[in-house]
């Protein structure tokens, strides 16, 4: 296991060391580790959020195969990051607006698997071109769930890194293994915890995964940083359904207010 985590962390340090451009956007990556945690539905709500708090936001769908941030949403789009990895479009052809301001979406494709070019960091590069555009504040990266080498390649080229999980016993393995992972070629993690039921539980869970680490030895100067939880909320599946984002429809809602909380400590946090 610990040769699969240092070979996982010397391609995630070989990405980062790609990252050698100019350019005023913060790509920050949205994982989970394991999938079904909501991390999807929390990144569109997230970049909307954002974008309240006057950043200039675009959000790459990485979730390579599984795409659905067109659906959150409500896009239908024409056009796809692998038209332009394919050399179709234009980048700014796949740059696509969405309903809410200052909010754009590059769109995945459902179902697509990429084979034409086996290269380790396509999706590294196409990462790099948008930020190099130096149009967009915030580049959100909604990835896949897991460890694979997808994740990897675009967790290695993030500049910050949140993780969304639950309180659930098997997400918080995948989460910690995630942590393993990153405290070898990263600074520090963001930690969200959706679907708790109060910000101390999220914290609670926190202070043991780091006093899990400090036993395990993991680097000591790595940070995990808990900024918040998310309250369950039916009115949360509800409006992915509808194709709207809860945090707008629902603004008074505890879990909008939670959401945005998270979403406030990051502007602080990433200084961007």
């Amino acid at each position: 296991m610990l040769n699969s985590i240092s070979s996982q962390a010397s391609k995630l340090i070989n990405l980062t060391k790609r990252k050698n451009i100019k350019t005023k956007t913060k790509i920050i990556a949205i994982t989970s580790g394991k999938g079904g945690v909501g991390k999807s539905t929390m990144t569109a709500n997230m970049a909307y959020l954002f974008s309240l708090y006057g950043k200039k936001v675009a959000v790459l769908d990485a979730d390579i195969g599984l795409a659905n941030m067109q659906i959150l949403f409500n896009v239908k789009p024409k056009v796809t990051l692998f038209d332009y990895i394919e050399n179709k479009v234009r980048l700014d052809e796949v740059i696509l607006p969405t309903p809410y301001k200052d909010v754009s979406l590059i769109a995945g494709k459902s179902g697509h698997t990429f084979t034409h070019q086996n290269s380790s960091d396509i999706y590294s590069r196409i990462v790099c071109d948008i930020a190099s555009l130096n149009q967009f504040d915030i580049l959100l990266i909604d990835t896949g769930a897991g460890l694979n080498d997808h994740v990897q390649e675009f967790l290695g080229i993030s500049d910050e890194i949140v993780a969304l999980t639950t309180p659930d016993p098997s997400a918080l393995t995948d989460v910690y293994a995630l942590l393993k992972m990153l405290s070898l070629s990263k600074k520090r993690l963001f930690l969200v915890f959706n679907q708790t039921a109060n910000y101390k539980i999220g914290e609670a869970i926190t202070k043991s995964l780091k006093d899990l680490a400090l036993k395990n030895r993991l680097n000591k100067n790595f940070m995990v940083k808990y900024v918040g939880n998310i309250v369950p909320d039916l009115n949360i599946s509800t409006t992915g359904r509808l194709r709207k984002l809860f945090v707008k429809e629902f603004v008074g809602s505890v879990s909008a207010m939670d959401l945005d909380k998270v979403v406030h400590l990051l502007v602080k946090e990433i200084d961007c």
